[in-house]
């Protein structure tokens, strides 16, 4: 449905929110509502490991494109639901269940491919006073807060993209 084009790739580095290392601290953030999504496998972990099952959890079994740990594994819900999403997109199959999930939280959205730009639609999907939690490679996690603001970002980014997308806004929006 949607892909990433090569230019666009530099504008997710800045990350969308506060970057946190001690997953309590994000959790007792200003901005960390309901419903909490998860973006990654080792954020997810991290999240359980403090007590806090995400409302939704989307994951890929990797991290920084390597598999998971095993103790990181372990600790991971199954899948309520598996998609495809090759690398660098956004598939139908990912925003619909990302969708479905909220709807039916809790949830775990499974992804075979890669889920890195899932952050975006699920701002924009989430309800306004839930937050999205991404891991930021190398500096810890972030804590996006669905405002008008953040959305507004995330469809300014999600709208940069290759593809269709009018019909992806149509199905998280």
């Amino acid at each position: 449905m949607l892909e990433l084009p090569d230019d666009l790739r530099g504008a997710f580095k800045e990350p969308l929110g506060p970057v946190f290392t001690d997953p309590a601290t994000l959790l007792a953030a200003d901005g960390a509502g309901r419903p909490l999504v998860a973006v990654g496998d080792v954020v997810t972990a991290h999240l359980l490991d403090a007590g806090r099952r995400p409302d939704v959890a989307v994951i890929d079994g990797h991290t920084e494109r390597e598999p998971v740990a095993a103790d990181v594994a372990a600790t991971l819900p199954e899948p309520d639901v598996t998609v495809a999403n090759p690398p660098a997109t956004l598939s139908r199959e990912l925003l619909d269940a990302l969708v479905t999930a909220l709807a039916d939280a809790p949830a775990v959205v499974g992804v075979d491919g890669e889920e890195d730009l899932a952050t975006l639609p699920a701002v924009l999907a989430t309800p306004l006073g839930g937050a999205v939690v991404y891991g930021q490679p190398g500096e810890g996690m972030v804590l996006v807060p669905v405002t008008d603001a953040s959305r507004a970002t995330a469809r300014d980014l999600l709208s940069r993209m290759d593809g269709d997308v009018d019909a992806a806004l149509d199905v998280v929006e």
